[in-house]
């Protein structure tokens, strides 16, 4: 921080992202209740997000369909795993390598072929009440994330329990929470001398720096004071402390320092956004933090990179997707690879579960036009991989039919899919919450843990 800091206002969306104490959605009195009826939240457990934006294809990534007619069938070979039973794509040569590391399940479906409404029942897991065909949408309650910063707060180590890398998702937001369980931006980790930008992080440089953080603290205090009409708000003094922890922790600031790690392991995880995201993820789930969502867009900017969205024209590219994914496929293959290893070296494969999954799958059909070929939207069947969190590895849950257009045995949810994720986190997703209306909202409408992977 340059110069003398300004010691003047505070403007409110700082002030309520620094305020570590759960106003709104989740009184004083009901985060205890919750957390007692759920029992002892395993604080020490984590969950990595790799979120692939725009839906990535099934029949190109995990659930290849080698037999399907020509206008069906993968555009690339299946290779074997170390799995008996369990192919993948060819351009996954690093994930079969330890594909006894990780499960797949292929049976994951729901009904909108939205992008934002998707990524809202994924993330949420409940479904919008108007669907917005242009994707403008945004959530009207909270997703996982912000769910386990309430219930959970901050970590032993004041490292925040929310981070979203590089940027948080554009369709979701805490809602009645608060502001302050959104998630903490980390921005983009593989840029040149990376850091941080946040007045949680810059603490404890010296003793001036500590006192304006204390004055802060106690105009949060006041304005506590303000709010607690009802009493709620008595004897929040660790939620206080853990507020100042959090702006003072040294852990906290060298858990995003992913410069300490050696040149050998960044090389590793690859010089891009997607490899240095997941080793920037590994550092905070080690550190305490509970989610770590990463917004798996493209690894590079490059007219030869587009996201996941693989219909005919996607960011406007002309051509075949299958162009464009085998450019894509390698960077994701390294960088999940060297995660899911990374973690089991460290022997983190109970506390940190990683998942990694889109807002859908895409059609079974493949679409061809002068401009180029693709497939659509398709939220009727698609995969998601589970690797860690003490689950069953080296599976494969739920099969599709021969043309991967929807589930024919063990269908799963993406409601199902939080259920195993809350599990995981030590939540009790069959508690409520309250909204501004103070109406009970459920933390999750129906789902239950998948069980093959229990």
């Amino acid at each position: 921080m340059a110069g003398k800091p300004c010691s003047g206002p505070v403007n409110r969306r700082e002030f309520m992202r620094i305020g570590s104490l759960c106003l709104g959605g989740l009184s004083l009195s009901q985060l205890l209740a919750l957390r007692s009826e759920a029992g002892q939240p395993r604080q020490d457990t984590s969950v990595i997000l790799l979120f692939l934006h725009g839906g990535p294809s099934q029949l190109e990534t995990y659930d290849l369909k080698p037999e399907a007619p020509s206008d069906y069938r993968s555009l690339f070979n299946p290779i074997a795993t170390n799995v008996p039973g369990m192919d993948i794509c060819e351009l996954f040569p690093r994930q079969a390598k330890i594909a006894d590391k990780f499960s797949l399940v292929r049976s994951l479906h729901h009904d909108v072929g939205i992008h934002s409404d998707g990524g809202i029942i994924v993330l949420t897991g409940k479904r919008p009440s108007k669907l917005d065909p242009s994707s403008g949408s945004k959530s009207e309650h909270p997703d996982f994330g912000s769910v386990t910063s309430a219930v959970r707060g901050l970590s032993g180590k004041g490292t925040p329990s929310y981070v979203s890398i590089p940027s948080k998702f554009y369709m979701v937001q805490p809602t009645y929470l608060g502001l302050q369980h959104g998630p903490f931006e980390s921005t983009e980790p593989s840029s040149a001398n990376y850091r941080p930008p946040s007045l949680k992080l810059q603490a404890g440089l010296d003793g001036q720096h500590l006192v304006e953080r204390r004055q802060l603290l106690r105009q949060i205090d006041r304005l506590r004071n303000d709010l607690d009409l009802n009493g709620d708000l008595a004897g929040n003094d660790k939620f206080r402390d853990l507020a100042f922890q959090m702006l003072t922790s040294p852990d906290a600031a060298s858990s995003f320092e992913i410069d300490r790690e050696p040149d050998s392991l960044r090389d590793r995880y690859g010089r891009n956004m997607w490899g240095q995201g997941c080793l920037l993820a590994r550092r905070l789930a080690e550190s305490g933090c509970g989610v770590v969502s990463l917004f798996f867009n493209t690894p590079k900017n490059g007219q030869e990179f587009t996201n996941w969205d693989d219909h005919i024209l996607n960011a406007g590219r002309p051509g075949h997707f299958a162009k464009y994914m085998k450019v894509r496929l390698p960077y994701m293959d390294q960088a999940l690879a060297t995660l899911i290893e990374d973690i089991h070296e460290r022997s983190l494969e109970k506390k940190i579960m990683v998942v990694a999954v889109g807002e859908f799958g895409r059609t079974p059909r493949l679409s061809s036009n002068n401009s180029g070929t693709g497939r659509n939207h398709w939220p009727q069947a698609y995969t998601a991989l589970f690797s860690g969190g003490n689950l069953k590895m080296g599976q494969v849950v739920g099969a599709t039919n021969s043309k991967a257009e929807y589930p024919t045995h063990s269908p799963c949810t993406p409601q199902d899919m939080l259920a195993t994720i809350y599990q995981h986190l030590g939540i009790d997703f069959t508690q409520s919450l309250v909204d501004h209306q103070g109406r009970p909202i459920p933390i999750l409408p129906h789902g239950k843990p998948i069980a093959e992977l229990i």
